[in-house]
């Protein structure tokens, strides 16, 4: 054998090793890291990843006592059944409206306020914008509607109002017509300062001395948010953008089931709130877990189009 090529060998053997060794090393400099990584990876493991085991009932008639294996498969009968149902477009078209007018309404709403409190010249005022946008954010739901079901009664004060100025009382809360007026604008004030919160981060990391050049060159409040406070948080709005249209068609569950009636089902009744009643409910496992994985199939869609849209776009995007 050659003695130039024992060395040859030798660094052959060793060099798929050495980014074994590598990470190894790494991870034992910096362990305490990686160990408080273990608790988040072993969430999504055990919440996100291993519930995936399960979809395959989607596609059986789930016996609970013959368990996931042992049912037997349908295919896509449960589907079909979804779709084929008089109730498939009214709880599509509910998910839908819902969102895409919150969407529309909402979503604009959080950057109008960030603006607003960076504007704002006295930090004492601005401060307390923030608190008394922040604090409904906390207070639970449960909280929220019984506060709207008070104040939209037919006693309530709303109604008391609009006696007082010759009109006639209105049951907001059992009308179908006002169902998703109510629930929009409702989230809007709880949400909407909880979530400014990353636009007035964005807008301090802008560079004062932009400001300071568009003032003078003469540049108006209304042109300086125009042309540099939007454009400087531009990125952190298409990024939420994207993230909101990827749960799109989740809406919040606990707040509609419990402002939910059979007065307002035809406007309140959406595929989340479906699902609990005929799944959990009713025990109709198989079915709502087609229905759902629908549901995360238009979301999943969603948010590949719109993250492509957007890459082609601007130079802003999840991947």
């Amino acid at each position: 054998m050659n003695k130039t090529e024992i060395p040859n060998t030798a660094a052959a053997r060793r060099f798929p090793q050495e980014p074994g060794r590598r990470l190894i090393r790494q991870i034992s400099r910096r362990y305490d890291l990686y160990l408080m990584l273990l608790i988040p990876i072993t969430w999504y493991l055990v919440f996100h990843y291993g519930p995936l085991y399960g979809l395959q009932i989607a596609f059986k008639n789930f016996n609970p006592g013959k368990g996931i294996l042992g049912s037997s498969w349908v295919g896509f009968e449960h589907f079909q059944r979804f779709f084929d149902s008089y109730y498939f477009w009214r709880l599509l078209w509910n998910t839908l409206s819902i969102n895409l007018f919150s969407l529309l309404i909402a979503f604009p709403v959080p950057i109008m306020l960030a603006l607003l409190i960076n504007e704002i010249g006295s930090k004492r005022y601005s401060k307390l914008l923030q608190n008394v946008t922040y604090i409904p954010h906390f207070i639970s739901v449960v909280v929220i509607v019984g506060i709207l079901t008070v104040l939209l009664s037919p006693s309530g004060p709303v109604n008391m109002l609009i006696q007082a100025l010759g009109g006639t009382p209105t049951r907001f809360m059992e009308s179908a017509a006002w169902f998703k007026t109510i629930f929009i604008s409702s989230n809007i004030w709880q949400n909407m300062g909880w979530q400014s919160i990353i636009y007035i981060a964005a807008l301090s990391g802008i560079n004062p001395q932009l400001y300071e050049a568009a003032k003078m060159d003469g540049a108006s409040r209304i042109r300086r948010i125009w042309h540099v406070s939007l454009p400087g948080i531009v990125p952190v709005i298409v990024i939420l953008l994207i993230l909101d249209i990827g749960q799109f068609m989740n809406i919040g569950f606990e707040k509609i089931l419990l402002m939910q009636n059979n007065l307002n089902l035809e406007s309140s009744d959406v595929i989340s709130t479906f699902v609990y009643t005929t799944g959990i409910l009713k025990g109709e496992y198989s079915y709502t877990a087609a229905i759902g994985l629908f549901n995360s199939l238009i979301n999943l869609t969603l948010l590949l189009l719109v993250n492509r849209f957007a890459r082609k776009t601007s130079d802003t995007s999840l991947w």
